[in-house]
């Protein structure tokens, strides 16, 4: 088994979910006591946060860099960014390491275009909705056509996201309103939804949407686990269909 490294913290909601889920999946593959081979790295949510907010991303992805090669050190033989947003500077971080940077928009894509889909709805962050790389490279590396929310959607699941998921809040009106802008972009032409942030599980299940979900937090725990035990992928971590 490989050893996996995780920079965490990001918040530390979803982390505790990639921790889960790929302790799970090993125990489930291996059986016994087997757990995941596992390096964590959890940062100061707040300091990246004053980051975004400032657009001070270069300096985010030195602190970023920085993690993953203290990961490395540790004999992380894999590296994950557990967070769709910062994948912003991933190919920043990636240069930083000699092992690879497992990169969750490629996993995610991937995963979308094997389903045959090609027009899912991309609930994120607004860093991740509006600046760009995501989209880009789910259309250049997976030959999807992703669609956002209009203004309004996008502030209120970026609120939604920060405000209440990533300090533990799950409230049912926060759920009504999701559903509400999934349904909008189904009726825009969407095809399925990414939960493109690593907390939206926390609050939509993909099992349970009107279209087909995918959950960049658990797409990415799977690329994790296949790479570290180089077999085929989980169907407990495979995304709903």
């Amino acid at each position: 088994m490989k050893r996996i490294g995780l920079i965490g913290g990001m918040s530390w909601e979803s982390t505790a979910v990639y921790y889960r889920l790929l302790n799970e999946a090993v125990r489930e593959r291996l059986g016994g006591l087997h757990s995941a081979e596992i390096v964590l790295h959890s940062v100061d949510f707040a300091r990246i946060v004053g980051l975004q907010q400032a657009g001070r991303w270069d300096e985010a992805a030195r602190v970023l860099g920085n993690a993953a090669q203290g990961l490395e050190r540790a004999g992380a033989q894999c590296v994950l960014i557990c967070t769709n947003t910062m994948h912003l500077v991933a190919d920043q971080v990636a240069a930083w390491l000699s092992v690879p940077l497992l990169h969750i928009v490629d996993v995610t894509g991937q995963a979308v275009r094997a389903a045959g889909c090609r027009r899912p709805l991309l609930l994120a962050t607004r860093y991740t909705a509006e600046q760009g790389f995501y989209t880009t490279r789910l259309r250049r590396a997976a030959e999807l056509d992703p669609l956002v929310p209009d203004e309004a959607g996008r502030a209120d699941v970026h609120a939604i996201i920060f405000e209440e998921l990533c300090r533990g809040v799950v409230r049912p009106e926060s759920h009504a309103r999701l559903m509400q802008i999934l349904q909008q972009g189904i009726a825009e032409g969407a095809d399925s939804v990414i939960l493109g942030c690593t907390e939206i599980c926390l609050i939509l299940d993909p099992d349970k949407l009107p279209c087909p979900g995918f959950d960049s937090t658990r797409l990415h725990a799977q690329a994790a686990l296949d790479f570290a035990l180089g077999a085929s992928p989980d169907s407990s971590l495979r995304p709903a269909a």
